[in-house]
């Protein structure tokens, strides 16, 4: 597999023009396995001229022809997912089964948008006089720049990239300095698969500049962001400057509401998997436990058994269930959000430590926390981090007053048997998503977004094609 660590514009990988360069680092290990180029302002300005040129004849390319190409990355990202999980392994830390896994994920974004892309449909409207047509048709946006974080380093990518070039936009895409070459194999896939040079721009560098330099460009005409809420307000004070649409997916701290009547030892199992799945690093990870009074012990017990039986290590080891954290910053998190809960009162059931065994690595024990309440930050801020809280609630009520007390809203989740309390919980909860008896929700049919400080628009479905074309009337008197 060829190495891939330079900026990929205008259909070249290219080194940064003053040839300076940030390093990657193996959260598994703290080695430096790789470096990336550190985009500079000139370098920026190739990408974005290269998008603007490329828009003008790719937007101009039929439907057809643009599924044909969506369809051919598909194949080629399904040929490569051993070997590019392989990569994401090494610089994000998650298991090789979860990386694989996240490939074939992506390859459904682009096989999914293949099709969206000869589905983008207007509508002709009858009006007062039959000396009038009216039309509605839609038209891609233009180019657009892309934020991406480094918990899921291809599929977040690969939600914008392929609705994007499906729409007939071009864009440039800057991926988390922690994890980019991932998106870097996802580009080379694109240009084996026929996209056209300059479609698709993949740039590194320090994230400030490069999203200033981006978004302020008079080239780029929507901003799509994934990552924390404090970045997305900035993103959007940058839009506003512009006047420039913006699609944003930021933080979550989902709620999980298991009822007494549910299967409460299954529902634990269930939850305390998902939740430590990519080590809590998950915008949508359930990751606030209310748990029905008479089931909270049964449902307590069997989580923290299940916790304790995780097999932390490298992400490389068949062995490993919960690899290391993709960087330092959110072992201190943790240490902080489980520090704050203790002094307040909370309990730690299980974990609350980094291993013993590991002198390198950002590793951290899978944690369970009780007796937990809203004065504790781990209530209220997203943590990120395999920590989980459980509280106790008494009725539906009751539940969703806590679980809708935060200002997040991107998904939540209900354990229940009876039909009644299924719907019921799921339209209280105030946010984008709900699953119902599972975690795994997000797939690439259906649309992907919250609401409140979870920001807004959707990536996935129909509606996530959406969100890169604008709306065209036209009316003609005949």
């Amino acid at each position: 597999m060829a190495i891939l660590n330079e900026l990929y514009i205008d259909g070249c990988w290219v080194p940064a023009s003053d040839g300076a360069r940030m390093e990657i680092i193996d959260p598994a290990d703290e080695q430096v396995v790789d470096s990336v180029p550190i985009a500079t302002e000139a370098d920026l300005d190739r990408a974005l001229d290269a998008a603007e040129r490329a828009w003008r004849s790719w937007r101009e390319v039929d439907a057809w022809s643009r599924s044909a190409v969506l369809r051919r990355i598909a194949v080629l990202l399904r040929e490569r997912a051993p070997s590019i999980a392989e990569v994401l392994t090494e610089e994000q830390g998650k298991t090789l089964g979860e990386s694989r896994g996240e490939i074939l994920a992506s390859a459904d974004q682009f096989d999914w948008y293949a099709d969206e892309a000869r589905r983008i449909y207007g509508r002709v409207v009858d009006g007062h006089s039959r000396k009038v047509r009216m039309l509605v048709m839609r038209q891609p946006v233009g180019p657009v720049a892309a934020f991406t974080p480094w918990n899921f380093p291809a599929l977040l990518p690969a939600r914008k990239i392929a609705a994007a070039i499906a729409a007939g936009c071009s864009m440039v895409l800057k991926p988390a300095e922690e994890a980019p070459r991932t998106a870097m194999h996802l580009a080379q896939a694109c240009h084996d698969a026929g996209l056209p040079a300059g479609v698709l721009n993949v740039v590194t560098g320090v994230p400030a500049m490069v999203s200033a330099h981006l978004i302020r460009s008079d080239i780029i005409r929507k901003v799509s962001f994934t990552g924390s809420v404090p970045v997305g307000k900035i993103i959007l004070d940058l839009c506003a400057e512009g006047i420039k649409p913006a699609s944003m997916e930021l933080g979550g701290h989902s709620p999980v509401l298991v009822f007494a009547n549910s299967d409460v030892e299954h529902a634990a199992e269930i939850c305390a998997r998902g939740k430590f799945r990519n080590n809590g690093q998950v915008c949508i990870a359930a990751s606030r436990f209310y748990v029905q009074e008479s089931a909270a012990e049964r449902f307590t017990a069997r989580f923290v058994d299940v916790a304790r039986g995780l097999h932390i290590g490298n992400g490389r080891d068949p062995e490993t269930d919960v690899g290391p954290l993709s960087n330092l910053r959110r072992i201190e998190a943790a240490e902080s959000l489980v520090f704050d809960a203790i002094e307040k009162g909370a309990t730690v059931a299980c974990g609350g430590a980094r291993p013993e065994g590991f002198p390198k690595g950002f590793y951290y024990l899978p944690t369970v926390i009780s007796g937990v309440d809203t004065t504790m930050r781990l209530m209220t801020e997203e943590p990120f981090c395999p920590v989980a809280p459980i509280a106790t609630f008494t009725d539906l009520d009751d539940a969703l007053a806590q679980a809708n007390a935060t200002p997040y809203g991107l998904a939540g989740y209900v354990f229940a048997e009876d039909t009644r309390t299924m719907f019921l919980a799921s339209e209280g909860l105030d946010v984008g998503m709900v699953g119902v008896n599972q975690l795994v929700i997000a797939t690439a049919e259906l649309p992907f977004g919250g609401v409140r400080h979870s920001g807004f628009g959707r990536e996935g479905g129909s509606e996530g094609i959406e969100a890169y074309t604008v709306t065209k009337y036209i009316n003609l008197r005949l």
